[in-house]
């Protein structure tokens, strides 16, 4: 079983249980929904359709967060390199001395972006320098010929601009999510801890248990990661945006960063965008994306993703296989002298715990490691430790095995709770025993609590299934 988990972008055009099962059995572990291209009411067959395939299969919900956008462009603009062009942040009827103009929906950026900013224009298609400031336009040189269209992205590398971090759209569809029960939501360019606080403050006032991914796609989202992973479930080092706002060549290393912070914090990572882009329309991927997500793994990523691959692409369940076949020849030829960096214990018995199980895990001859979990915290400090071996997870309620989809080599099951300590433990090993996937002379190492549910991880056993679940230890 691979370790790396894999998560799936699927539309609402293409989300039929069929396909979704095919996806799952190929090594999906959650399913992105991307509400930039959904609303409410096509949302919710393919939420419907994944819960009737596996109950095990995580819903992250991907919010379009602030952005900007080109706006009053009837007829696309064909501009020139050196051609002078005017932007504004209000709509204008004419234009001085003749020349295009354009509209964005960021009301201020005429009034904030300094001279010598850069505007790029629909992911970075069309590049422009603000040369000079009017009363109520900036006017742009453009660096390459091109196309600007109508509702395009814009950013502003370099430039902070101050919108609020949450639209109505985004708004709508965090309580929708947690109206439905989804599992995550991947907040889009979170810049700092408040950007989180507000979307928690919103899922609050549903008493909603899900968790947040931070998605970091700009400057700011980097400088503050330490402060945003005070707040967040986890992040997702998102690729696209990143590569416009900031030079591609710094990528890899802030990827690396972002991946090392997350694992000290021992909070999941997903690193996405691009990883195995030309299978949307080839059956298979390039050498460099192999590679890339090759590199991903081996920098201790706990999760990559697909998009437009599985989205609307021709060949998304090859996309999947590919990714699940990368992550086990990757994952069985690392070596950990080069591993970045180690989880932070600071004094808490589950992660001393986390890292003496997954030591001896992998210096003795154990099959796996199992633990039994209220909230998956135990379970998603094992994984941050990057062990060897698969590590089990017994929880007591779907939601939290399925927010262990994104950690690194758990796999979750839901039993039933126990008061009594070694009764947990046995109705967790029977319960994987029964399946087939640990066998009686199976020697193991267990994590669990000695004060009932929710007590907290206290003791480690190391043993084979049968001793630990023999009678006369109850």
């Amino acid at each position: 079983m691979k370790h790396t988990k894999i998560v799936a972008t699927i539309s609402d055009l293409r989300c039929d249980p069929e396909f979704l099962k095919t996806l799952f059995d190929a090594g999906m572990n959650v399913v992105r929904m991307n509400t930039a291209h959904m609303t409410p009411d096509t949302a919710i067959p393919v939420i419907n359709n994944i819960r009737s395939v596996s109950d095990k299969i995580a819903i992250l919900v991907d919010t379009k967060g602030p952005e900007i956008r080109t706006l009053g462009i009837d007829e696309p603009l064909v501009v020139a390199e050196g051609e002078m062009v005017e932007v504004s942040g209000i709509l204008r009827e004419e234009s001085e001395a003749g020349r295009q103009k354009f509209s964005v929906s960021y009301d201020k950026i005429h009034l904030e972006i300094p001279i010598g900013g850069t505007i790029l224009i629909d992911d970075g298609e069309t590049e422009m320098t603000v040369v000079e400031r009017e009363a109520d336009f900036v006017l742009c040189r453009i660096e390459n010929k091109g196309k600007i269209k109508n509702k395009k992205s814009v950013n502003t590398p370099g430039f902070t601009v101050d919108l609020p971090s949450i639209s109505a759209k985004d708004e709508s569809f965090i309580k929708f999510s947690a109206e439905l029960g989804v599992d995550f939501i991947a907040h889009s360019f979170v810049r700092n801890a408040q950007d989180v606080i507000d979307v928690q403050k919103i899922l609050d006032q549903y008493n909603s248990p899900i968790k947040i991914i931070a998605k970091i796609e700009n400057l700011d989202g980097v400088n503050n990661i330490d402060e945003i992973l005070d707040h967040a479930y986890g992040v997702m080092v998102a690729r696209g945006d990143l590569g416009i706002e900031i030079p591609a060549q710094k990528i890899p290393g802030i990827q690396r960063h972002l991946i090392k912070k997350c694992v000290e914090r021992k909070k999941p990572v997903i690193v996405a965008t691009q990883m195995l882009h030309t299978m949307i329309d080839n059956p298979r991927p390039t050498r460099a994306e192999v590679s890339d997500v090759a590199n991903a793994i081996f920098s201790r990523a706990d999760a990559i993703m697909l998009s437009g691959e599985t989205a609307y692409g021709n060949y998304p369940v090859e996309a999947v296989k590919i990714m699940n076949k990368i992550a086990n020849e990757v994952e069985h030829s690392k070596d950990k002298r080069n591993d970045i960096t180690i989880p932070l214990v600071e004094n808490e018995i589950p992660a001393f715990l986390a890292e003496a199980a997954i030591q001896a895990s992998n210096e003795l001859p154990t099959k796996a490691i199992v633990t039994n979990t209220k909230t998956g915290r135990t379970a998603r400090y094992l994984a941050a430790f990057r062990g060897t071996k698969t590590v089990y997870a017994q929880c007591y309620e779907p939601h939290v095995a399925r927010i262990l989809s994104l950690s690194y080599g758990v796999y979750a099951d839901v039993i039933e709770p126990k008061k009594d300590k070694f009764k947990m433990v046995r109705n967790s090993l029977k319960a994987l025993t029964g399946k087939g996937t640990l066998e009686e002379a199976d020697q193991i190492v267990y994590v669990g609590g000695s004060f009932g549910i929710g007590g907290g991880s206290t003791f480690m056993e190391i043993s084979t299934v049968e001793k630990l679940t023999q009678k006369e230890n109850i």
